[in-house]
C-alpha cells in the first residue's frame, strides 16, 4: 500500500496507527465503513466549514451522521457557520472531496471531533487520498490536530 501524505506526518510523530485501502469509487462514508467492516459510527467523515469572515472550522463526524450547524458554531465560537463550497476545497485544504483529512491540510485550522469518538478505542478516518483510511486512536489524533471534543451532531 502506498503511503499518504497522512501516514507519513504520522510516522513522523510516531502516532501508531493502521492503513486501509478500499475502493476509491466508493463516494460515501456508510458505503466506505460497509467496505471495511465497519461500524459506521465509528467512520468519521472531515467537513469544512466557514463563518463567511474568512474563519474556516474542521469538524470530525460520524459518516452516518449530519454536523449540527448550531451546535457546530457554538462549539467555535462562531454567531453562524455553512458547509464551504466544494470548489474551494481543494485550493483551501489541499484536499479533494472523497478524500479529505484533518491531518494535513495546508493550515491547521480549529477542529472539534464529535464527542462519541471517545467512545471507542480507534476510529477510522480519511488518510488524505480516496480509497485510503487510517485507524488510530481518538485521544492521539486529538492531541496530534489540537481537537477538541464536542456534541455537534444532529
Amino acid at each position: 500500500m502506498e503511503k499518504t501524505n497522512v501516514m507519513r506526518l504520522l510516522d513522523v510523530a510516531n502516532v501508531p496507527y493502521t492503513a486501509h485501502a478500499y475502493d476509491e469509487t466508493l463516494t460515501d462514508g456508510v458505503s466506505v465503513a460497509n467496505a471495511l467492516g465497519q461500524d459506521p459510527e465509528r467512520t468519521f467523515k472531515t467537513l469544512v466549514t466557514t463563518d463567511g469572515k474568512k474563519g474556516y472550522f474542521v469538524f470530525v463526524v460520524p459518516v452516518s451522521s449530519t454536523l449540527h450547524l448550531k451546535k457546530a458554531a457554538k462549539a467555535v465560537g462562531a454567531k453562524s457557520i455553512e458547509m464551504i463550497p466544494q470548489r474551494e476545497l481543494l485550493p483551501l485544504t489541499g484536499y479533494v472531496h472523497g478524500g479529505c483529512s484533518p491531518i494535513g491540510m495546508k493550515k491547521q485550522f480549529c477542529t472539534v471531533v464529535e464527542e462519541t469518538a471517545q467512545l471507542f478505542d480507534t476510529i477510522f478516518f480519511s488518510a488524505g487520498k480516496r480509497g485510503y483510511q487510517v485507524e488510530l486512536a481518538p485521544d492521539d489524533f486529538a492531541k496530534l490536530v489540537g481537537a477538541k471534543y464536542e456534541d455537534i451532531t444532529e
